[in-house]
């Protein structure tokens, strides 16, 4: 008879493998022992030691009722088992919240809700906005991420340190809910940031080529950036 398989064509949480494998350590189980319980209380047929070991080593991640099973079995919560939240997907799942609950929390019908999931983008008004945030414990990096801003963040970002930043001043903060005071004393800072740090890389003699990829390493973590310079202006 041919064994079921866990589905495959949707998105997966971000697994913490260490954190299973510790978990299953403390609780003196091996792997035979929680892909039994899988089997037996969760009715996941497919679940083998050989899978359990996979997950624990990177090669694979489960899914998310494989997820839920799994730390039913090693007594923790969904989001004890996997790394940061990536989507509005991977931050529900983290709280252990069903589609529907966030649904209705935010006043959304459920296919608007699930269309938003799955293509990470976000459609809602400020209220709905504000009712996420809230219902998911996102902190405003996070909110900006999973309602598939984060992209044309970056993209303003990058235009503003690397020519005029004051025109970028308007469309940032129209992007991210931040008083406009903070997006002027943010950019500037770094605007100035990466212009001195492009002045300092050629001072040290490093070149044009020392110049470029010091100044793209800036660049590809300009988000990163904005976010850390937004908390040492609001501190």
């Amino acid at each position: 008879m041919r064994r079921p398989s866990a589905p495959s064509n949707q998105p997966r949480p971000p697994f913490n493998p260490l954190a299973a494998r510790r978990l299953r350590a403390a609780l003196g189980m091996g792997p035979e022992h929680v892909a039994h319980g899988m089997r037996v209380s969760y009715g996941l047929p497919h679940v083998t030691p050989d899978l359990v070991v996979a997950w624990e080593r990177g090669i694979a991640s489960p899914g998310g009722q494989e997820l839920t099973a799994l730390a039913g079995m090693l007594w923790c919560s969904p989001g004890e088992l996997i790394g940061r939240p990536r989507s509005l997907r991977e931050h529900r799942i983290t709280r252990g919240l069903a589609p529907e609950d966030v649904a209705r929390t935010v006043g959304m019908e459920l296919g608007a809700y699930l269309r938003a999931e799955e293509t990470d983008g976000w459609r809602g008004t400020e209220r709905q906005s504000a009712a996420l945030a809230h219902v998911l414990g996102l902190d405003l990096p996070d909110f900006v991420a999973v309602t598939g801003r984060e992209d044309k963040l970056a993209e303003l970002l990058r235009s503003a340190v690397t020519t005029r930043w004051q025109a970028y001043v308007r469309p940032v903060a129209k992007l991210v809910p931040l008083d406009r005071d903070i997006v002027e004393d943010v950019l500037q800072e770094l605007h100035e940031d990466y212009q001195g740090h492009m002045a300092a890389t050629l001072s040290w003699g490093g070149g044009a080529t020392g110049a470029s990829d010091s100044g793209r390493d800036f660049l590809d973590r300009i988000v990163e950036n904005f976010w850390t310079a937004v908390q040492r202006t609001t501190a």
